[in-house]
């Protein structure tokens, strides 16, 4: 059984550091972090990091039945599951383009020194009273702690302007013939042959962008940096919470400004019509495992501010019955609609034709699961995965197409998601 011990701590922004500094010595390693965002529905305030394995679950080919033993072991799991999940759950799907981070398809670990901040209360969770005295000993090793500045990294587009331009209108024709209604596209940033410092970089992308669902993930030679203002999944006992996101606008250079920008996207018209078709393919999902009549649409089209940029949130909820596992879960409603389109499996057909690399754990989940058999999962955006052994950077933004999108401004919106990403590298 796992015992949590109370840490005395004088400086919480140190000691987060220091632990974020331990990933170069222990994986995996997975930082969640909310930031403290004030007024997200269902939020947790708080910090957790899990450090080491005593257990894994890790696939590209997912056992069910496997899965499900895993996650019903009582104990803390955290982990990820990457878009290419999608393959097993619906079948006929695949991902064959170029994938520069290879990720497995779906990892979670038990770890080994679990930290929780939360309620002002700063705990380690361990199984042995030998690895408290271990966890100890790495905090009092000596870490480096300011990095060498390295060489700026300016990722590139994988596709150009003009044909990003032209596979809006190529994804806009299928919408016209009755293929699709909705479609959210995506492209990557790259840069080959660069080293970057982890640690570092994660720091000024939550310095540039503060968000409720930050992570930073290291699973060996692999990192995930990710400032994610997006809920997947959240469960509490019986009730499961989804709060897709869609639509997005800048912040405004002055209070005026942000306040008309903040009213104009509430007010449009294309927006809210994106985020209502994403709410009924959410409430679909819920629907499949959900109990009878127990669907609800919470909140509508909210507005939710962020450091860059305001958001339309939705919040959809149900009821489950005991019996539901997390790999029915997942069957039920991943890839989460905010990052597919609707009809979900046209969508997702069309992205793999006009996309042109792989998304891997872009549009997949990172989250963990309690000893009771509660989650909370994020979904990943706004982020940058790194592959050290490769020496390869990823980054992909995206935006929902419709028959009313504008491809220029399609394009502008996805610059604009990526500009703290590129600011931070």
């Amino acid at each position: 059984m796992r015992k949590f011990y109370p840490i005395e701590i004088h400086n919480e922004a140190a000691f987060k550091k220091k632990l974020l500094l331990l990933s170069e010595k222990i994986s995996p390693f997975c930082y969640l972090d909310s930031n403290n965002y004030p007024n997200y529905p269902y939020a947790h305030f708080g910090t957790m990091v899990a450090l080491g394995a005593l257990e894994t679950f890790s696939c590209n080919t997912v056992s069910k039945d496997d899965w499900d033993a895993f996650m019903n072991k009582p104990d803390w799991k955290f982990g990820f599951v990457t878009y290419d999940y999608k393959n097993q759950v619906e079948s006929g799907l695949v991902s064959e383009k170029f994938d520069g981070i290879s990720m497995p398809t779906i990892h979670f670990f038990i770890p080994k020194y679990l930290i929780s901040f939360y309620n002002e209360k700063i705990e380690i969770g361990v199984t042995t009273e030998a690895d408290l005295a271990t966890f100890y000993a790495f905090l009092e090793a000596p870490l480096a702690q300011n990095f060498p500045t390295p060489a700026r990294v300016q990722p590139l587009p994988r596709i150009s302007k003009e044909a990003y331009l032209q596979h809006v209108a190529d994804i806009q024709h299928h919408i016209k013939e009755g293929d699709i209604y909705e479609m959210n596209y995506c492209m990557e940033f790259f840069s080959k042959d660069v080293d970057i410092q982890p640690v570092a970089i994660f720091e000024k992308l939550c310095h540039l962008a503060l968000a409720p669902f930050s992570v930073f993930f290291r699973l060996e030679d692999k990192y995930l940096l990710c400032s994610s203002p997006e809920r997947y999944l959240k469960r509490s006992k019986q009730k499961l919470v989804s709060q897709p996101i869609k639509g997005t606008i800048k912040r405004g250079d002055d209070e005026q400004q942000d306040r008309n920008l903040a009213e104009a996207l509430q007010n449009n018209e294309k927006e809210r019509a994106e985020n209502i078709m994403i709410v009924d393919l959410v409430r679909n999902d819920l629907a499949k495992i959900a109990t009878k009549n127990s669907v609800a649409v919470e909140e509508l089209c909210g507005l939710y501010t962020f450091k860059t940029v305001h958001q339309l949130i939705s919040t959809v909820s149900c009821l489950l019955s005991k019996d539901v596992a997390v790999s029915d879960i997942f069957e039920a409603t991943f890839p989460m609609g905010s990052m597919t389109g609707a009809p979900k499996r046209n969508a997702m057909i069309f992205a793999e034709q006009y996309e042109q690399s792989k998304r891997g754990l872009y549009s997949g989940t990172v989250g963990y699961v309690t000893p009771a058999g509660n989650f909370d999962f994020n979904v990943v955006i706004r982020s940058i995965l790194y592959n050290e052994t490769n020496r390869y950077v990823s980054l992909h933004v995206g935006s929902a197409i419709t028959a009313e999108s504008k491809p220029e401004q399609e394009y502008e919106e996805c610059l604009l998601k990526a500009e703290s990403l590129l600011k931070a590298l």
